[in-house]
């Protein structure tokens, strides 16, 4: 089986490829930075493919591309690149790079990746979003937004490709705070998950082809409140 992972030199995406390498996958791995896929390349060379990608560059869909190529084809695509932070001044410049990354640069690489299946057969294409984007969240506004934005656009492609008969599943991953350097700014979050118990799961709903996947308990019974709370009540919330 041939997996692509982007986002994998660090946090969930680097526990995760270890996961699928570890059970005998193909990966092709991806991210801005290098050295750490490297490092994944030597322990398991005869399993890894590696290729620089920064999902907000033009050229990233060729590169993924390439990555296929050299894999041979690819079954499963997981999306684990991913910004964010709080930001409580609303700073432009950081909820414009947040946006950017999290919303046009996936579309970017999820469109490329929908092409070549609907044109190769299917495969699966799950992706990493957050329980952020179950309620817009006052202390991170831009990545509330492109959460929510995520949550959308797999739900809308998973109806195109139905509607076209596609054989392309979709997994959306929706943790709760992880304790990677994503969240490592100084501030406190409440019921930290661990990237490597995240990883696990992360892999058993997508063996077990789940639609969405909120991780981990804690969150799921807590986000579900959140529906009930009235517009009037969660506007007034100090987070």
């Amino acid at each position: 089986m041939n997996a692509i992972i982007i986002g994998a030199s660090s946090g969930i995406g680097h526990e995760t490829a270890r996961l699928f390498l570890h059970r005998g996958w193909h990966c092709g791995i991806a991210a801005r930075r290098t050295d750490l896929l490297k490092q994944l390349k030597s322990e398991y060379p005869e399993l890894v493919e590696v290729e620089t990608i920064d999902i907000t560059s033009a050229d990233a869909p060729e590169r993924l591309l390439r990555l296929i190529d050299r894999l041979g084809g690819v079954d499963l695509y997981f999306h684990a690149s991913g910004i964010g932070k709080q930001n409580r001044l609303l700073e432009t410049e950081i909820e414009m790079r947040t946006v950017d990354t999290n919303a046009m640069g996936f579309t970017r690489m999820i469109d490329t990746v929908f092409q070549y299946m609907a044109n190769h057969g299917g495969g699966h294409i799950a992706a990493i979003s957050s329980i952020a984007g179950t309620k817009g969240l006052g202390p991170a506004p831009s990545y509330s937004a492109t959460k929510a934005f995520q949550n959308t656009y797999l739900q809308a492609l998973e109806q195109l490709a139905n509607s076209r008969k596609l054989n392309i599943r979709f997994t959306d991953i929706r943790p709760g705070f992880v304790d990677t350097p994503l969240l490592n700014d100084g501030n406190r979050y409440p019921l930290m998950l661990k990237p490597q118990n995240v990883a696990k799961e992360i892999v058993d709903s997508i063996e077990k082809r789940r639609h969405i996947r909120i991780i981990d308990w804690r969150w799921r019974i807590i986000t579900g409140l959140w529906h009930y709370i009235p517009g009037w009540v969660w506007r007034r919330l100090k987070l």
